[in-house]
């Protein structure tokens, strides 16, 4: 998926030094953790969060970094990332991970565990060789307990019919938002931008985070649909009752109650019903609405950055992988 990045070859070219590094830095002595972990990084991903840090990093005039030290912060971002991947694959049971079989249904639960524990020993590694004497120790502990206090408050409103708008941003705030954000502010500070910088970086990643939440959402209740072999709802039917749903719900709730009883034994028919009402209610329009708002917020902010080239890019890119026709 570095195929998202090849109209800007510096930035490919950089993230495939991460990739590399990462391989070299996930070594273990165990045939079937190291064979797990070996597919896993080969499938990629955009890998936005290292990328995002890399053209943040990138913009600060007269940056004063170490390139080595950029690759080793970049390869640790998306280890975070990865390691919270496949231990959500685990509690969600997922079988699919990057359209492939997750690490959990090819090698089993014990497997993906202590492969997601060793990504974690990695990436704590690599904070201790890039970040002793910063703030950003500390900041990496805070933002990992917003994750964790993210993917808690989804959990807790698992199934749970109440659950509200609002309550559902808390939760992708933590969950989505909190890495992106960590990813676009130390870009800044390890490129040594000033204060002012690194809180626009912040707020970038935020609305970044939260609109690519939102979109992901939207898909969940648009693609798919029409094929008959391909499981729709996934995150609905896991009891996940995500932004399209809930302002679908605000706006006639005794319609989409109903749905809500027991979302995981819904027919296939009564699930595209319900994507249906969830149009029809104007869930998917209110959902678009959020996204966009968060869409353009980041690029205006992004408008305030000094001018050059990774500027450039990085506004054609939150462009593509926020603005998507559904």
């Amino acid at each position: 998926m570095l195929t998202f990045w090849q109209d800007y070859p510096e930035i490919q070219e950089k993230l495939k030094d991460v990739q590399g590094l990462m391989a070299a830095r996930l070594k273990i002595n165990n045939q079937e953790i190291q064979e797990a972990l070996e597919k896993f990084i080969s499938r990629g991903g955009k890998m936005v969060r290292p990328a995002l840090f890399l053209l943040f990093a990138g913009i600060v005039p007269d940056a004063t970094s170490d390139e080595a030290q950029l690759i080793k912060i970049a390869a640790s971002l998306e280890m975070l990332h990865s390691a919270t991947l496949i231990h959500d694959d685990i509690i969600d049971d997922s079988p699919l991970r990057r359209g492939l079989p997750s690490i959990e249904s090819q090698f089993g639960k014990d497997v993906a565990v202590y492969a997601g524990d060793f990504v974690y020993t990695v990436y704590f590694e690599l904070l201790i060789e890039t970040m002793n004497g910063t703030p950003f120790l500390s900041k990496n502990a805070k933002s990992m307990k917003r994750i964790l206090q993210g993917e808690l408050t989804q959990m807790q409103s698992a199934f749970n019919a109440q659950n509200t708008a609002r309550r559902y941003m808390k939760a992708i705030s933590g969950k989505t938002a909190e890495l992106l954000s960590l990813s676009c502010l130390e870009g800044v500070y390890f490129a040594g931008g000033n204060q002012q910088m690194q809180r626009s970086a912040r707020k970038i990643g935020r609305a970044i985070g939260l609109a690519f939440q939102v979109y992901d959402d939207i898909l969940n209740f648009t693609v798919g649909l029409d094929e008959a072999d391909k499981p729709i709802l996934t995150d609905f039917r896991q009891g996940i009752y995500t932004l399209p749903l809930l302002l679908a719900k605000e706006a006639d709730a005794s319609a989409v109650m109903p749905y809500l009883k027991a979302p995981e034994l819904l027919t296939r028919q009564e699930c595209l019903e319900l994507a249906e009402l969830v149009k029809a209610l104007g869930g998917l329009t209110g959902a678009l609405m959020v996204a966009s708002r968060l869409t353009d917020l980041a690029l205006v902010e992004i408008q305030k950055l000094p001018p050059s080239r990774h500027r450039q890019i990085l506004e054609e890119a939150t462009t593509i992988l926020l603005h998507r026709n559904y």
